[in-house]
Order: C-alpha cells, then structure tokens, then sequence
C-alpha cells in the first residue's frame, strides 16, 4: 500500500473509529457505572426513525437534520418508556426492550418504503455503518495534512466526530465531580443541592448527541458495543473513576485502530482477497479485550482471583 492509498482511504476510517469508539466510550463508563448500559443501545436503535425523519423533513443528510430528528426521537422514546413502565407495570428494563425494538423496526420499514434507502440510508448501514467509504480524496502525500484546504475538504464524518469528541471530553472535565456524586450516591448529591434529574437528563442528551454522531459512520452495532465494552473493560482494572476514563479512552482507541486493521487486512494471511466489516470487527476486538480483562485483571480476574484463592489455601494448609 502506498502513502497516497493510505492517507486518503485508510486514515479517514481509522480517524471515524478511533473518535467514534472514544466519544461513546467515555460516556459509558458513566451509563455502566449507573447501571444504565441498556440505554445506550435503546438511543442507537430508537435514533433510526429520526434520522430517517429529519431526512424525509429536510431532503438533506447534512449532520444538523439528521442530529435533530434523532434527539426528537430519543425524547419521544424517554416518554413512552417511562409511560410503559408506569401503565404496564414494568420494569425499565423491559419497558425499554419493547421500545426501542418497536422504534428500530419503525425506522427499518420507513427506510425501505420512503427512498430513504437512495440518500445512502439503508438497512445493512444503519447496523453495519459505512465507515470504510469515508475517504479523504484530497490528501495524496503526508505534507498535505499541513495545508488548509485539507481541513476544508474533510469528510463531513470526521469533522462532526471531532467537534462531538472534544465536546464530550470538555463536558466531563468541567463536570466531572457532579457526575461522579450523581453516579455514586444521588441521594448525597441531592442533599448537597445538586439537580441530580437534570444532569441524569443532560447525560442522556448527551449519549443521544455521541450516538447520533457516531451512527452514521459504524452503524448501531459498533455504537451499542462501545457504550459498553470499554467502560466494562476499564472498570475491571481500576477502581478509580478518573483512571477508568482515560482507560476506556485507551481500550476504545485500540479497538478501533485494532479493529479497522484486522478487517482491512487479516483475511489476507488466509488467502482471501475479501475484507471484512470494519464495524463488526472492531466490535470484536473490543470484546476480546473485555473478555481478556474479566480473566486476567490484576484484582477482578477470574484468573487472578482463582490463582489467590489457591495461594491461600497453600498457605492454609502450611
């Protein structure tokens, strides 16, 4: 592969992988830590018919559209979870099964029935994404990353990705110590004067804005997966909240790059000339390196603990 190749078909994916994989991340450390991680799948699936809405509305798939009728849609689905739970009397949890199931097979049967699929909106996109149509045709050499016309003709992708990323990643830093009371005692942030159902709807917002951005390019499987495998992974590594962030960041970077890479090329070391999907495939790596980390970290490792566990009763039984 030359440079040329790379910078402008191979960078811009691996760029969308890594910002969307890490935008998601961050805020599912917040979403697991709450015992909320459904909800980041529910918003991924219920965003379907609004972004098909806000392209049916605008005849656009410009971001701001699209981002609107996926909000809208994420509000209307808060409602209709909280008034199933409360007539059926349901628990969240399956009160939120039956919505965003409803909702996803909503957006579904109106991608297929209003030419949305024509506008590059389409069934197998809205699981799998597009991410390894993003390109970057104007880069041909290293240099051109250096000129101002490069960033003019940036993929729309990787533009909304970085504002949202940086967006995200400020968010917490200026709020860190009211999420973090929020998350792991509410009733003492309430105490404290704290709008606890304020912020608990503003991180919701948020997770709707991270898997709105993010759904276009890698589809809602790799959204579902990093809301929750690399917030998971890191958890099982540290105890402290701060450090588990910059891990989830660390595990959600890895899976993307990691991911792309083995889609891209892996199948060439069996002989096939086929790539994989870049999407799927980073859904894998994270989920290995979860399951790696349930075995072998330092302290919550079934491993690790199985292997104390026998050192004790060496000790015992001496």
């Amino acid at each position: 592969m030359n440079a040329t190749d790379f910078l402008s078909i191979d960078l811009p994916a691996i760029l969308v992988a890594i910002l969307a994989a890490t935008s998601c991340g961050l805020l599912g450390n917040f979403l697991v830590l709450r015992r909320q991680a459904l909800i980041g799948d529910a918003i991924s699936h219920v965003a379907l018919p609004g972004i098909v809405a806000g392209f049916l509305v605008s005849g656009t798939i410009a971001t701001l559209p699209l981002m609107l009728g996926a909000m809208v849609a994420a509000i209307i689905a808060a409602g209709l979870i909280e008034t199933i739970r409360r007539v059926g009397r349901l628990e969240a949890g399956a009160a939120m099964g039956v919505v965003f199931t409803a909702m996803f097979a909503v957006g579904i049967v109106l991608l297929e029935q209003t030419g949305a699929s024509n506008a590059h909106i389409d069934a197998e996109h809205a699981l799998y994404g597009n991410l390894e149509s993003t390109l970057w045709l104007v880069l041909s050499a290293w240099s051109d990353l250096l000129t101002v016309e490069a960033y003019i003709e940036m993929p729309r992708q990787l533009a909304t990705l970085i504002v949202v990323t940086c967006a995200i990643a400020v968010l917490i830093a200026v709020f860190f110590k009211e999420l973090k009371v929020t998350t792991f005692d509410p009733g003492l942030a309430a105490s404290l004067g704290l709008p606890v159902r304020t912020i608990s709807t503003a991180l919701i917002v948020v997770v709707a804005i991270a898997a709105v951005a993010a759904f276009e390019a890698v589809g809602s499987i790799l959204v579902i997966a990093m809301f929750i495998c690399p917030a998971a992974t890191a958890r099982m590594l540290t105890d402290n909240l701060g450090r588990q962030l910059w891990l989830s960041a660390g595990v959600a970077a890895i899976a993307g790059v990691g991911g792309y890479f083995a889609a891209a090329f892996g199948p060439q070391l069996w002989g096939s000339a086929n790539a994989l999907s870049a999407a799927g495939m980073i859904t894998v790596v994270a989920g290995v390196m979860q399951g790696f980390a349930m075995l072998m970290a330092p302290r919550y490792g079934v491993v690790t603990r199985a292997m104390g566990n026998r050192k004790r009763r060496l000790d015992l039984a001496s």
